[in-house]
């Protein structure tokens, strides 16, 4: 794979600055987009925006795998929220599989888990 087929993009990243990574998906899509067009999808996948969707508050779907109600996937929507739900044991396997699995990749966890 040449490095133009893969796009490294993080939650970090997202929330820092959502617009200049908006802009950076769609440029690595071939998509040329205005800057009011990337304003009003930042806005429209903001999380509170989908947090608030009906489907995703009081919704009877469920994703279609698992059965889990859309609304399960949202938490908090900030950056770091993970070191309230794992404990320090799963974050060092976590760390441990992922340093195996993106080995080569260029793509740093530990400056983005370290960061958080």
């Amino acid at each position: 794979m040449d490095g133009h087929s893969l796009l490294f993009l993080t939650y970090e990243e997202l929330k820092e600055d959502p617009e200049k990574h908006v802009k950076r998906l769609a440029e690595f899509l071939g998509c040329s987009l205005a800057s009011s067009e990337i304003k009003e999808i930042v806005k429209k996948s903001s999380y509170q925006r989908l947090r608030n969707l009906d489907v995703n508050q009081n919704g009877s779907e469920k994703v279609h795998w698992s059965g889990i109600g859309f609304g399960s996937f949202f938490r908090q929507g900030v950056v770091g929220d993970w070191k309230n739900h794992l404990s320090p044991e799963m974050v060092q396997r976590l760390d441990q599989i992922a340093s195996q699995k993106f080995e080569g990749s260029g793509l740093e966890l530990e400056s983005i888990v370290r960061s958080s």
